[in-house]
């Protein structure tokens, strides 16, 4: 393959999948008492997105990556692999990629053959909310390698935080799909990605133990039963190796996972600052090589949007401001503006610790977005993601490339001249890792872009009052909420001694929704 050829790789369509159902934000703030305002005017939030009993990863993954097989008219058996970025697995070992290829093959064998998916790869990547930047990256490489290839990425997930913690207003789920391949209509993406990793504890989701006796000894006081000894009861279980039931299990502790998180935001924010930081100048600096640049080289000012994970809406413009600083610092104009708008970078020599540091470090960027110019730059660069993702939430995997589909649908929209221009995307995961890199606007972008109808599937949904917010939020809600049609549905989790926990999942088409 020629380097021309090699280069010219991109994304050629996205698709969006939303579950029908959302929460005003206003509704949860009522009732967790926390003004309205906050919410909405502070962090940009207004409605979440919640799936319906029928709906998880697998089914919106499933509904997404149909909607490109048919709007685009593929044929499955063009389709070289399938990576999916997810932090929302439904299983330990069995790719959830597995669910959606299975789903997949089942609509597709009348008209393409029983085996018509059965050389395609799939597999799950997880990395936090950078996971499906990650099966992009990764994509973009395997198609780079051999013309013809056609690969697509999708990421899927359920942003699903304990009730009433500092998160649960932030919560989201949908996926979105990504045709990879040669010569792109929609966005071509060159092989430069800046990246930053160090293994910290700010968001991850453990295999949690918890010691039989204390599981007996909370039972036993809930009954009210706290006379009778938790060890004596345990020294009933049978002593054979085999396993009957949960407290027999040949392990001395109990795993539990969870799909909600451990978290702390406050660092989650530093970390998610400090690996932006990085990655972006990561990336700077491969430009420079790779290019002859100089130093003064003006990113933010040559990217016509930042696109950034948002998990929520308002995130993205608190973030960019160190970078901000950085770029004006490199082209030699930070001494004119801190003095303009009367700033003073505090200096870590000054403090004496880190804690104290950070905290004068955060106060300072948050008077840099409070600038006439940095509110300008704003607007102009980050303000189009925000609308899509107020309405929907934290996406996780999703919520970067919700974030550049908002902002296209908008720019196509206003009938914004594009040619010809370039995107930065800067995705974050927790644990944790930036990816920066830069996408470039294609001639039929436009095409391509009159067919997400985001604004139409968000009109479409349905909102739902605090009680059944709660009841499907605690799995106590037995049928859904809105009858499935048109779309995949989860119908059994399996109960049989060789199947525990498989997953069956059909095509839903002759109900309608009420």
């Amino acid at each position: 393959m020629n380097s021309v050829a090699a280069q010219n790789v991109g994304i050629d369509d996205m698709a969006l999948y939303i579950p029908s159902l959302y929460l005003p934000i206003e509704t949860l703030a009522q009732e967790r008492g926390i003004p309205f305002e906050k919410l909405n005017k502070g962090l940009g939030l207004d409605k979440m997105a919640i799936p319906d009993v029928h709906e998880d990863a697998a089914t919106m993954a499933a509904n997404v990556v149909s909607e490109l097989i048919e709007r685009n008219k593929l044929d499955p058996r063009s389709i070289g692999r399938i990576y999916l970025g997810t932090e929302s697995a439904l299983d330990g070992a069995k790719p959830t990629a597995t669910y959606v290829l299975e789903m997949l093959r089942r609509k597709y064998k009348a008209d393409y053959g029983v085996d018509c998916l059965q050389n395609c790869d799939v597999v799950d990547l997880t990395f936090a909310c950078v996971g499906g930047v990650d099966a992009l990256h990764n994509t973009l490489d395997w198609v780079r390698n051999k013309e013809g290839r056609i690969g697509i990425v999708v990421c899927s997930d359920f942003a699903k935080y304990e009730l009433a913690s500092t998160g649960e207003y932030t919560q989201g789920a949908g996926a979105i799909g990504m045709i990879v391949r040669h010569n792109p209509r929609l966005l071509r993406i060159d092989d430069n990605f800046g990246i930053a990793t160090q293994g910290v504890h700010d968001f991850f989701k453990p295999k949690r133990t918890f010691d039989k006796r204390s599981v007996v000894e909370e039972v036993l006081k809930l009954a009210g039963m706290e006379h009778l000894n938790a060890e004596e009861i345990l020294s009933k279980l049978p002593e054979s190796l085999q396993v009957s039931g949960i407290l027999d299990d040949n392990d001395s502790k109990l795993a539990l996972h969870k799909d909600t998180p451990i978290f702390d935001g406050p660092y989650s924010n530093q970390t998610y600052q400090n690996r932006i930081r990085e990655a972006f100048e990561d990336f700077r600096r491969q430009q420079i090589e790779a290019n002859n640049l100089s130093e003064q080289e003006p990113l933010l000012r040559r990217w016509e949007r930042l696109i950034f994970h948002l998990p929520y809406a308002a995130h993205g413009r608190r973030i960019a401001s160190e970078i901000y600083m950085i770029e004006l610092k490199h082209r030699g104009e930070w001494s004119d503006f801190a003095k303009k708008y009367e700033l003073q970078e505090p200096q870590a020599e000054d403090f004496e610790d880190k804690a104290a540091f950070d905290k004068a470090y955060g106060s300072f960027l948050r008077a840099v977005t409070k600038t006439d110019a940095y509110r300008q730059f704003s607007k102009e660069k980050l303000h189009k993601a925000e609308a899509t993702s107020s309405q929907v939430g934290n996406m996780y995997a999703c919520s970067i490339f919700l974030a550049l589909m908002g902002t296209l649908e908008a720019d196509y929209l206003e009938d914004t001249n594009l040619n010809g221009k370039s995107f930065g995307c800067l995705g974050y995961g927790s644990g944790s890792k930036s990816k920066v890199f830069e996408v470039h606007i294609q001639p039929a972008w436009k095409t391509v872009v009159a067919q997400f109808n985001i604004q139409q599937k968000l009109d479409a949904r349905t909102a739902i009052d605090y009680p059944t917010y709660e009841s499907l939020h605690r799995m106590t809600q037995k049928e859904s909420v809105l009858t499935p049609t048109s779309e995949f549905r989860l119908d059994r989790i399996s109960t049989e001694e060789l199947r525990n926990g498989a997953r069956y999942y059909s095509w839903a088409t002759s109900e309608v929704k009420v």
